[in-house]
């Protein structure tokens, strides 16, 4: 088998469509508000006026906005709501690799984040996932495994991006001892 052959036919052909295919979009619950900016502001002691005060926000972003290391809070799941099947799990593209790959363990090795548009407070943001890439099976000192790449995008209501989140998984089955 020639080795162009062996990549096509290295994980499943279901893994291979979902690769640069966007997944499991989903609708932040509730539009963004100020509430919950002040409220993770006050948690880590962030004075920043940017935050707080509507004259400095205005000549800095044109108004208020939300901070940037808030973009994930926007669309996570409640634990609860009323009326809920199932319990929603974030970044579930890498769960259903480490189930198609029978992989029970894994990590996350690497995580970037790029922002884009502001925040701000009315706005509605909408998230999906895209599989960028999965490796060959690899050993490395926590087992046989592979990694993948997946790529969580961040779009406001009126399709701006407002930010991209990259993160490199390595799903693994731990070696016997």
């Amino acid at each position: 088998m020639s080795a162009a052959n062996e990549s096509a036919v290295s994980y499943p052909t279901k893994v291979a469509d979902w690769i640069g295919e966007p997944r499991y979009e989903v609708v932040g619950g509730f539009p963004v508000e100020r509430g919950y900016v002040w409220t993770a502001c006050a948690s880590v002691e962030n004075g920043n006026p940017l935050f707080w005060d509507d004259e400095v926000a205005a000549d800095l972003t044109g108004g208020p906005i939300a901070p940037p290391s808030m973009l994930s809070v926007w669309f996570r799941p409640h634990f609860w709501h009323p009326g809920q099947a199932e319990r929603a799990l974030p970044l579930q593209v890498h769960f259903d690799l480490k189930e198609v790959f029978d992989l029970p363990e894994a990590v996350m090795t690497e995580n970037t984040v790029i922002f884009g548009e502001p925040v701000r407070p009315g706005d509605v943001i909408r998230t999906f996932q895209v599989l960028k890439s999965v490796s060959e099976p690899k050993r490395t000192k926590l087992g046989l495994g592979r990694f993948w790449v997946i790529d969580v995008i961040y779009l406001n209501q009126d399709d701006a991006e407002v930010g991209r989140e990259s993160y490199t998984g390595f799903g693994y089955r731990r070696d016997e001892q």
